[in-house]
């Protein structure tokens, strides 16, 4: 239990006294709300790809070549909006399970293509189907009749916390599709 009592000098501590109103409250917080929101379906999702031995970055790097094909690092980085280094090592070690290759870029030897190869595919192809129920699985609380709002409104959020980013790195980044 916090000390909330006087001191030796005989002051309440203003870390342990509570406060009359708060001026945040973290659960009522919209960005926490979403962090945790994201982190419990990133945990949930993980039934769906951990048992091939994969994580987070890998199941991402996974199913975006699995989509989109052929692709650099950077195109993935930015696909995904995980950071250079995350997607450099998830590319690593799916590379040395050999789930994906690389393919030197001969205009530019900094960076490489990466695809999926025949086992990354099948395993890709074994967890969409999966994936895709779990999505139902988890949207199934949203009624039908909110489902387009609420779609909507991901949407818009999504916007305009890319705005939020492009605004706060002081760059004119292209936000994502609306």
């Amino acid at each position: 239990m916090a000390n909330t009592g006087p001191s030796r000098d005989g002051a309440l501590s203003a870390a342990s006294a509570p406060a009359a109103a708060p001026l945040l409250k973290l659960d009522d917080f919209l960005p926490h709300q979403l962090n945790v929101l994201s982190s419990l379906v990133s945990q949930a999702l993980t039934r769906v790809y951990g048992r091939y031995g994969i994580g987070i970055p890998e199941w991402r790097v996974l199913v975006t070549l699995g989509e989109s094909g052929t692709m650099t690092g950077k195109e993935v980085g930015r696909h995904t909006h995980m950071h250079k280094t995350k997607v450099s090592r998830a590319v690593a070690q799916l590379e040395e399970r050999r789930l994906l290759t690389r393919k030197a870029n001969r205009a530019d030897l900094r960076e490489s293509f990466l695809s999926l190869t025949p086992a990354g595919r099948t395993i890709y192809e074994e967890l969409a189907p999966r994936a895709l129920d779990f999505t139902l699985r988890l949207a199934e609380v949203v009624s039908p009749a909110d489902r387009v709002a609420f779609d909507r409104a991901v949407k818009h959020l999504t916007r305009r916390s890319a705005d939020l980013v492009a605004e706060i790195e002081g760059t004119d980044r292209e936000p994502p599709e609306r």
